[in-house]
């Protein structure tokens, strides 16, 4: 089930008695722990009937105790385990997933990771309760996401300020709807986001970025890419070169997918490799420029630049000092 529907059902007031939330992304978790603290008591409820335990400092048996209370001027109850995955015995619980009160809605946040499935907590969880099970998005999925995101904000984003803010913030989601937040603050009403607005209020330099390295990467304009890396250089959280290697790995990827399809238009070549139409220019453009025995050979230097960004056999070459040799190598692949 996902944190949407069951914060849906929620709204229609569909409750049941457990819902165990675990998995690696705790932005999903946190959404629907927050909206559960929030929005299924009222106020007035929630006084005698809201009550909230953290795993680390949490005694089975008194989280057991909370759930088999009955509510109080109320038809319901709702408890809350935060930080499940840190409780000492928590597979004792088991008994009460066997056999839970129907007056108490039992939320459990079990972030990092999913429960032993091995176990008899897992079987009956399997039977008794709604789980979410969350993962990471891939990399292909944060443009979606995020542009979704906007969208449920009543906001819309240009094409070139939606790629910014990803490529700047990465893959933490709760940070990209912090930063969204950020951003509707300080439109004044507008609801349409620009890259201006993305420069001005969450810091990315329109002109010196990620995606604007990759670009001038594409043209083959040596000249550009310098006095990109000559910013990061002066402003080191700008382009760290953990962001910007997987980026022009990514990139060359998809253009060495793009240089082996047979001849279509470009709108289909662009969903074929997964690419926002608007950016193909940028690899429509590439394609003439680099052929297939280039973009195998700067894979490969990608991959030997990338080790040594860890400090295998980076010699005395700080970051800026790799990426400079890294473009030039790649200019002159052939």
């Amino acid at each position: 089930m996902e944190a949407e529907k069951i914060i849906g059902d929620w709204q229609k007031n569909k409750f049941k008695p457990i819902y165990w939330l675990e998995g690696e992304e705790s932005y999903f978790i946190d959404q629907v722990v927050e909206y559960a603290e929030k929005n299924i008591l009222s106020e007035a409820e929630a006084g005698f009937n809201l009550t909230i335990f953290y795993g680390k400092d949490a005694d089975w048996a008194a989280v057991v105790n909370a759930c088999r209370r009955y509510p109080m001027f109320a038809d319901k109850q709702v408890v809350i385990l935060k930080e499940a995955q840190q409780m000492r015995e928590i597979e004792k619980l088991e008994g009460y997933v066997e056999n839970p009160l129907r007056s108490t809605i039992f939320i459990v946040s079990h972030k990092e990771k999913k429960v032993d499935g091995r176990g008899k907590l897992a079987k009956s969880l399997k039977k008794n309760a709604e789980i979410l099970s969350t993962k990471k998005l891939y990399d292909n999925q944060l443009i979606p996401f995020t542009a979704e995101l906007v969208k449920s904000k009543n906001l819309s984003i240009s094409t070139k300020a939606l790629h910014m803010l990803v490529e700047h913030v990465g893959s933490d989601l709760s940070r990209i709807d912090n930063e969204i937040d950020k951003l509707v603050v300080n439109l004044s009403g507008r609801k349409n986001i620009t890259e201006d607005d993305v420069e001005q209020y969450i810091g990315i330099s329109k002109e010196y970025n990620v995606f604007e390295l990759q670009s001038a990467i594409a043209a083959k304009d040596l000249v550009k890419c310098i006095r990109i890396i000559q910013y990061f250089e002066s402003n080191p959280k700008a382009g760290p070169i953990q962001l910007i290697l997987p980026s022009v790995y990514n990139f060359f990827s998809k253009l060495y997918a793009l240089k082996g399809l047979s001849p279509t238009d470009e709108k289909s070549a662009a969903a074929a490799i997964g690419v926002n139409p608007y950016f193909m220019k940028d690899y429509t453009g590439a394609a003439r420029r680099f052929d297939m025995a280039a973009i195998e050979q700067i894979l490969l230097t990608l991959h030997q630049y990338n080790l040594r960004s860890v400090g295998i056999g980076s010699g005395a070459a700080g970051d800026n000092g790799l990426l400079k040799e890294l473009v030039v190598k790649i200019m002159h692949a052939a």
